[in-house]
């Protein structure tokens, strides 16, 4: 069985206990919260841009438009 256990805890006293933590620990705890924060950034960009009107054939044409303009552009 298990009990949740909740406690109250500061940023600062966080902080000083992250620094304990070994350097494998401390990147690995890096990565999961840069984890996070990309998937809130990435969960609001795509409700700011969320629409009914986009299909993917729309997308591609676009992609192809894009390709030729930076193939062209190599191609100088």
């Amino acid at each position: 069985m298990r009990t949740a256990l909740q406690v109250d805890i500061t940023f600062d006293q966080v902080l000083a206990l992250v620094r304990q933590l070994p350097t494998n620990e401390k990147i690995q705890l890096t990565k999961e919260l840069e984890k996070e924060g990309i998937e809130t950034k990435l969960t609001g960009l795509l409700k700011t841009f969320r629409t009914k009107e986009l299909s993917i054939d729309i997308i591609n044409e676009e992609v192809e438009i894009v390709r030729l303009q930076i193939y062209e552009s190599k191609k100088r």
